[in-house]
């Protein structure tokens, strides 16, 4: 049977890719540290070691596992700490990358499928949708690090052999997405209204971002599973599409069920005010598509944090 490591598999993303995993027949196993994860995310049988992935006890799960396969998923995904701290953010994103991928090479991994980011990465876009060749200019230190370790993997490539898969998200949502973070703009108006909190909105509200479901981002990370990678790639993982603060917050109105006028507030220093991925490369390679409309998206999440009551 074949084996897969998935580092932040415990989250938000991590946990829907272990999921399918499971679901492919693989026995997984995860390492996270619980910052954010949760261990009622993962699913009966699962292997959680606790750790972070800068920790050097991160050799002794790769010893233990050996696994096939790595999803690396964990990071620190708040933008705003990554400005305020970038050692710290450097810490996880880029020290902790490299962990993993010494690990990699260490135990003959044959495949790393590596969670990038499309936003972070491209910064103030000057194509829209943007497709993977756009300029790579990050405004803040967490792209940085994430095109950092796209680069850092294409020189385990290019040394070590190490094939590997970079999945740029587009802004991510649904399902177990943790509305205390930075990331999650769904999660956070969503646990807000069920519990009868008004949500505020920064600036005008005229902020595009392309909002792509979790599930639609589990199976891309299976369709880069099944891709025969030859060296290192890069596909965009999003849905092309760009919705405002104002519709979104209206979306979620209307699947909460309730009647509230939603203030606006000082817009947030430095905020891209445009942001959206092409994703046919993707297409072309492997035959994914997003599957999921943001309404239907935006229902099943609401949906998902009423039941939870989270």
């Amino acid at each position: 049977m074949k084996t897969a490591l998935v580092t932040g598999g415990a989250g938000f993303i991590g946990s829907h890719i272990v999921d399918a995993l499971i679901g492919r027949g693989y026995t997984v196993a995860v390492i996270d540290d619980l910052s954010s994860g949760q261990k009622e995310n993962l699913a009966e049988g699962v292997k959680l070691f606790e750790m972070d992935v800068a920790s050097p006890d991160v050799a002794k799960a790769f010893d233990e596992v050996k696994p096939d396969v790595v999803y690396h998923e964990a990071a620190q995904m708040d933008v705003r700490r990554s400005v305020d701290d970038p050692l710290f953010d450097a810490t996880v994103n880029i020290l902790g990358g490299l962990n993993i991928y010494e690990n990699c090479v260490r135990t003959g991994v044959k495949k790393v499928i590596f969670a990038s980011s499309g936003g972070a990465a491209y910064g103030e876009q000057e194509v829209f949708p943007a497709t993977e060749e756009h300029p790579k200019q990050p405004l803040s230190p967490y792209g940085i690090a994430k095109y950092a370790n796209e680069n850092y993997l294409y020189y385990y490539y290019k040394t070590h052999g190490l094939k590997s898969i970079a999945l740029r998200y587009a802004n991510v949502y649904g399902p177990r997405q943790n509305p205390r973070g930075e990331a999650g703009v769904v999660a956070i108006f969503s646990t807000k209204m069920l519990n009868g909190e008004i949500p505020t909105i920064n600036g005008t509200g005229k902020q595009t971002r392309d909002y792509v479901f979790v599930g639609d981002v589990a199976a891309a990370n299976m369709a880069a599973l099944d891709h025969d990678v030859e060296s290192l790639d890069a596909f965009n993982v999003g849905t092309g599409i760009e919705t405002d603060v104002n519709e979104l917050c209206e979306s979620i109105r209307k699947a909460v069920g309730v009647d509230i006028d939603v203030p606006h507030g000082p817009a947030m220093a430095g905020e891209q005010m445009r942001s959206v991925i092409d994703w046919k490369k993707l297409n072309q390679v492997t035959g994914w598509k997003p599957s999921m409309s943001i309404d239907e998206g935006i229902t099943e999440t609401v949906a998902w944090f009423r039941e939870n009551e989270v």
